[in-house]
């Protein structure tokens, strides 16, 4: 049905006249004329019954009147689902178990009238795509060198610096430490599955390997996380690195230790991206308070970031 064929009906019926409907709908009278009489042959009905003083409802048009202004209703409020000033705030969080799902709750409960809608990507590069084509208002990822990587249409900000960890079996040597030091990782071998090739998280988990000459093995991403807890609680030599805020679980009684590491502590530098003329005011909002809850690395305990982050946060 002719969404504008509508509309002219309802402006007829509302203003009762088709001259004063042309001028509130910005057409001619004829437009409006042509548009009623195409409305009137797919209903197969008359709508109105023409007088010297203008246009009243037939039983027909009383019938209609109701339907047709929820159907106007329904076409304003499908548009405005998909406009960036009114639909909801459509965030990038790489997964649900990941750090950023935390920064976005953190938002969420300190912007409770901002309507939030989450989504599940694919990395950085999937996260740059969207954004450009306007699929979603901002995402979170680490950039691994933002001149080469970032597009001049999106911005962005540091958001948070995640602290790295390690899981090790109950019989490991390290499991009854209450930390473990980066260079006591050197003697074992790191399992970290579902580092994607030509990811970002590839290239941080290799700069952090190739500056503590850690052994960190790739492979076994279609296994499945559950085989690799299973392999590290049977293990006293393996181990697997997890970001602080990464919520992974395992079965009661498997016998897992999850202990932070220090001395230096390593950071994934998670960065907020978006587009830099965004028109969304839910964006805007996320963005200030990336900006305000950012903490950066204190003169405190030593900590290891990747070149990038070191550059820009030194």
């Amino acid at each position: 049905m002719n969404v504008e064929a509508v509309r002219a009906f309802v402006a007829v019926a509302e203003e009762g006249q088709f001259r004063f409907a042309a001028d509130r709908l910005d057409v001619s009278q004829q437009a409006v004329s042509k548009r009623i009489a195409a409305l009137e042959a797919e209903l197969g009905t008359t709508l109105f019954k023409r007088t010297p003083s203008g246009a009243a409802l037939t039983q027909d048009g009383r019938t209609f009147l109701p339907h047709a202004g929820a159907i106007l209703s329904a076409v304003s409020a499908a548009f405005a689902s998909v406009q960036p000033g009114t639909r909801p705030l459509r965030v990038d969080v790489l997964t649900r178990g990941s750090g950023p799902v935390d920064l976005l709750r953190d938002f969420c409960e300190a912007n409770p009238a901002v309507p939030v809608e989450m989504v599940i990507g694919g990395g950085a590069a999937s996260t740059f795509k969207s954004l450009l084509a306007g699929e979603i208002d901002a995402g979170y990822a680490y950039l691994r060198d933002v001149s080469g990587e970032l597009d001049p249409a999106l911005a962005r900000t540091y958001a948070f610096l995640e602290p790295g960890e390690v899981i090790v079996g109950v019989r490991h040597p390290l499991a009854k430490s209450r930390a473990v030091r980066a260079a006591d990782l050197v003697r074992y071998r790191a399992w970290v599955p579902g580092i994607v090739p030509g990811s970002e998280w590839e290239t941080y988990f290799q700069d952090f390997a190739d500056t503590f000459g850690l052994d960190i093995d790739p492979t076994g991403y279609s296994v499945g996380s559950e085989s690799v807890f299973d392999a590290i609680a049977a293990s006293r030599s393996l181990m697997t690195l997890v970001g602080e805020r990464n919520r992974v679980g395992w079965p009661g009684g498997l016998g897992l230790a999850r202990l932070p590491i220090v001395d230096p502590v390593p950071l994934y530098p998670w960065s907020l991206v978006w587009r830099a003329d965004t028109q969304h005011e839910g964006a805007r909002q996320l963005t200030g308070h990336a900006k305000r809850s950012f903490t950066p690395p204190s003169a405190g305990p030593a900590v290891w970031l990747p070149r990038q982050a070191r550059e820009d946060l030194a």
